[in-house]
């Protein structure tokens, strides 16, 4: 029979007890603390370290993905800690070509590669709609629906449906009534697709007879409802964007003047903006602009307006006449950007826009990079997250969040022309005829199929399918790859 042991000694021992528990739950508790940090041990220098978190999804999905040739033991979407410094990526499945990046990470960082779009091995083009001949082809933000036109002379259009694997089109055309010289004989008419608004119903057209213009706004719906702007307000328009999704609402350039425009009230606001040369609008209300200061000094300057603003705000004077200006703005992280182009060299403003009472100091420039050649186009990804700039084929792309510069050029010889969006991260490009995409910092391209030069190329949201315009043996055809196998 054991002793019985005393109270002092039980006491003891049970505090020893609960000690070495807790102990034990700070260290458990520390280790996942630890673990979700990042930290790993190195066995390589039998170190702990902060590593690095790369986070995977691509389209199609639950494809392998390789860092420095070891699989990651799920599938896509997926993630993997890896120790700072350079790493090689491989996004693999079975009938898809490789998607393939090197990177170089920090510790304590988090990169996503979530937007890899895998590309078939077999690309098979399918007939969607035959044509006698192609003018122009739009399609609409929302990327549900593309209008295509046979004829500049005719105000006729196609608007297919791209909302299912089934397209649908329908021929729409704008009454005689909406615009000017319908019956006059001897008139040349010429009816150009612009602009679609945000929400995919309504379409800017500028329709040009003889030696003047128009602007009208097609409602793809009904088309009876189509207005002729120029002629509701009796005023001429040198450039003209949408302002919200409603049909009535404009940003117009009417004799170097910006204005707001409504069609249902029949009114012309007062000059927002006045001596400008060219603007873009952003989000409905941002106005970016360039435009002449001083006349005596030759100067240009750049500029935002923000709508409520009592007055708008010169972010960069420039004396000289021949330079070359672009401005660009988009809002990234709770943060608006401003990128300005001045000749070949690119500046990065952060912050936020100025207002009644802030002046354009709450804009800070956080980067400058110089192209190579003269900039003639700068625009931000839909989201916001990138900058390419492009001087014909040669392009320079920036990445905001890890402020790091890529560039890249768009193989061939025939003319190139402005770069697009395929979707958030992917761009491309129709030089030579053969449609091209790749990532924005230029890697990873794919040659896709042979397209006609100049008309507009559309990926569906699911990222299935990828749309475009080409020349057949005996017209034209809307066609589509198949992006995704079944």
């Amino acid at each position: 029979m054991q002793p019985k042991l005393s109270k002092r000694k039980n006491i003891i021992r049970l505090a020893i007890t609960y000690a070495g528990m807790i102990i034990v739950i700070i260290l458990v508790v520390l280790f996942i603390f630890m673990f979700m940090l990042g930290y790993r041990f190195d066995k390589n220098n039998g170190q702990l370290e902060q590593y690095a978190l790369l986070q995977f999804n691509s389209s199609p999905s639950s494809a392998t993905v390789t860092v420095d040739g070891s699989a990651i033991s799920s599938q896509t979407p997926n993630k993997v800690s890896v120790p700072a410094g350079n790493h090689s990526l491989v996004i693999k499945r079975l009938n898809y070509q490789d998607w393939k990046k090197n990177i170089n990470v920090k510790s304590a960082t988090m990169t996503w590669f979530n937007y890899a779009i895998l590309v078939p091995n077999k690309l098979n083009v399918e007939q969607i709609t035959k044509y006698e001949s192609i003018y122009a082809s739009l399609s609409s933000p929302t990327k549900l629906n593309t209008i295509i036109q046979e004829k500049a002379e005719v105000p006729s259009f196609d608007l297919v449906n791209l909302s299912s694997d089934s397209p649908k089109s329908t021929k729409i055309a704008i009454p005689a009534k909406s615009y000017s010289d319908a019956t006059t004989s001897g008139i040349v008419h010429s009816f150009n697709p612009v602009k679609w608004d945000e929400g995919g119903r309504y379409v800017l057209i500028k329709h040009i007879y003889g030696d003047k213009s128009e602007w009208l706004v097609m409602d793809t719906q009904d088309v009876n409802l189509t207005k002729n702007i120029t002629q509701l307000l009796n005023v001429a328009i040198n450039d003209i964007y949408f302002s919200g999704t409603n049909g009535n609402d404009y940003y117009a350039l009417i004799s170097n003047d910006i204005r707001k425009l409504n069609l249902s009230e029949g009114t012309i606001s007062k000059p927002f903006v006045s001596n400008v040369s060219s603007f873009s609008l952003y989000e409905a209300n941002i106005i970016t602009y360039i435009g002449t200061g001083d006349a005596s000094k030759n100067e240009q300057v750049v500029g935002v307006y923000r709508e409520g603003d009592s007055t708008s705000h010169i972010l960069r004077k420039v004396t000289s006449k021949d330079t070359s200006l672009r401005v660009a703005t988009a809002h990234y992280f709770n943060e608006d950007y401003v990128a300005i182009a001045e000749g070949k060299k690119v500046d990065i403003l952060r912050g936020s826009y100025p207002n009644g009472t802030d002046s354009a100091a709450s804009l800070k420039i956080i980067d400058s990079f110089e192209s190579k050649q003269a900039i003639h186009s700068l625009i931000f990804s839909p989201t916001g997250e990138y900058i390419v700039v492009q001087s014909d084929a040669y392009f320079t792309s920036y990445d905001l969040e890890y402020q790091k510069m890529y560039e890249s050029t768009i193989d061939g010889n025939g003319p190139v022309s402005d770069i697009k969006w395929l979707d958030n991260n992917y761009i491309w490009s129709d030089r030579d005829g053969h449609l091209t995409i790749r990532e924005f910092d230029g890697t990873n391209m794919h040659k896709i199929n042979s397209v006609v030069y100049g008309q507009d190329v559309v990926m569906t949201h699911n990222k299935r399918f990828i749309y475009s315009i080409n020349k057949t043996a005996t017209g034209y055809q809307l066609q589509r790859v198949r992006m995704i196998l079944l």
